[in-house]
């Protein structure tokens, strides 16, 4: 009984240590992400004689609200924002529908070319765009594409199908066929079953599709810079970029700018998070 006894209080100290190690783990790491996150905000609202005279974890005396009226007045929010958000819009939407009907036809046929088309989008993901910036610009110049609206668009579909490939063809290999087949007795159209039948049920490979394709895109500086040039077609980012060098010392605006135009992918990421997880978890599993 001794014995036994001890053994139970062995085990339950031995857990109650490992608890601790982990909550002190997961502190550690919760701090080391939060602590950036701050020190921008933080930043954000102290004037320049502060940011360089006070210690960076102090607080500012007071709000200095300046800090993103010029941030709001040199990133050139009424073009860059709306800019921003029909590039990334209209991008998202195009490629989960194209993503979708492709991963669609590949599924559900198994003759070899579809499981070549499957393994070339495959090797899209592997290859990274910026690697290939010159043949796309070539691409894109011959094509009349450059310094456009549409052709930045139609780079961002391009490069972000394959993945959108991959993961509804990992979401439709889990939906059952029988429904297809039960709306085509029922006389519906191929049109009809997919958007009817198969899209609703991809509501978590949509979402997630949505939120990761609209990080990237929002986010992006390299292949913006690179096809617009004209000051009425330019992203949130590309500014950004002239903001940090247009203002080498002012690092309080330039830090208002990068709060201002994380907003609205927060907020994204909010209204989508309960379908991230299980997006992520299920579409990692094929079968």
């Amino acid at each position: 009984m001794i014995s036994l006894s001890k053994h139970k209080y062995v085990s339950r100290t031995n857990g109650l240590i490992s608890k601790i190690i982990i909550q002190a783990g997961m502190i550690l790491i919760s701090a080391i992400i939060i602590l950036p996150i701050f020190s921008i905000i933080n930043f954000s609202f102290k004037t320049r004689t502060e940011l360089f005279v006070s210690s960076p974890f102090s607080l500012p005396h007071n709000l200095y609200w300046d800090n993103y009226f010029n941030a709001l007045y040199r990133l050139n929010i009424g073009t860059t924002f709306i800019n921003t958000v029909a590039y990334t819009f209209i991008s998202v939407i195009i490629i989960v529908i194209l993503s979708g009907a492709s991963a669609w036809v590949i599924t559900r046929n198994r003759h070899k070319f579809y499981k070549f088309s499957y393994i070339y989008y495959l090797i899209g993901i592997l290859i990274p765009f910026q690697a290939l910036f010159l043949p796309i610009y070539i691409i894109g110049f011959k094509l009349q594409l450059v310094n456009t609206a549409y052709g930045l668009i139609f780079m961002y579909v391009a490069t972000g199908i394959s993945f959108g490939v991959f993961v509804m063809s990992s979401f439709i290999s889990q939906v059952p066929i029988e429904l297809e087949e039960a709306a085509s007795i029922d006389g519906c159209s191929i049109f009809r079953t997919y958007f009817t039948i198969v899209m609703p049920l991809l509501q978590p490979a949509i979402a997630t599709l949505i939120i990761m394709q609209s990080f990237i895109i929002w986010n992006d500086y390299l292949l913006a810079s690179l096809f617009v040039s004209s000051g009425n077609l330019k992203t949130l980012n590309v500014n950004f970029q002239q903001l940090f060098s247009s203002t080498a010392s002012d690092y309080s605006t330039a830090m208002a700018g990068i709060v201002i135009t994380i907003i609205p992918i927060i907020t994204l990421f909010l209204v989508l998070q309960k379908y991230i997880v299980k997006g992520i978890m299920e579409g990692s599993l094929k079968g």
